[in-house]
């Protein structure tokens, strides 16, 4: 019973995980509102080393359209600069010597059909990973010795179950998503 609950525990945290991860994907996904969350994952080279960008300056919104980046170092500037160029954001940044501004510009139909399209992928990607842990699972139970075949076949049925949950939790995040970027 104890292998049993140990091999439905593990299920359940790489299902969260997977799920986690798609929340994580679909923040960096622009709905045509700025957020810090755009820009969250390019790093800077800062001193040698390559270093987040919300560890070498203050990034905030000051409007639904805009990013400012403000350094803690002005000397970062030029740096921070090349970074967002090179990150392939988009962006086109603008600076005036104490802080870069980024104008988020407003999504065209096409790119809000790409960006739907990019949510989907990344929802289907998880509902991959979601299968696989159920998979994983599976072949721990038929790994089992001397356990009944009941209560083998009890804990396939919580597996799947768990499986349509998160499969479920995934259309109902990606329709959020879809509806975030379709909206004018």
């Amino acid at each position: 019973m104890e292998e049993i609950s140990m091999i439905l525990d593990m299920v359940k945290q790489e299902m969260d995980a997977a799920l986690k991860h798609l929340d994580h994907a679909f923040q960096k996904i622009r709905a045509g509102r700025a957020s810090t969350s755009m820009v969250q994952d390019v790093m800077v080279e800062y001193y040698g080393a390559m270093t987040p960008i919300n560890q070498v300056a203050n990034v905030s919104i000051p409007d639904a359209m805009t990013i400012s980046i403000q350094p803690w170092d002005r000397t970062a500037i030029n740096a921070i600069e090349k970074a967002i160029i090179n990150s392939n954001l988009g962006f086109a940044p603008s600076n005036n010597g104490e802080y870069i501004i980024l104008n988020v510009p407003p999504l065209t139909e096409e790119r809000r059909r790409d960006l739907a399209k990019q949510a989907k992928g990344e929802s289907e990607q998880t509902k991959v990973t979601v299968r696989n842990a159920r998979q994983e699972g599976m072949k721990e139970l038929k790994k089992l010795d001397g356990v009944s075949e009941d209560l083998i076949k009890d804990a396939e049925a919580k597996i799947q179950d768990l499986t349509d949950k998160y499969v479920k939790l995934c259309d109902e995040q990606l329709k959020l998503k879809e509806a975030d970027i379709l909206k004018v």
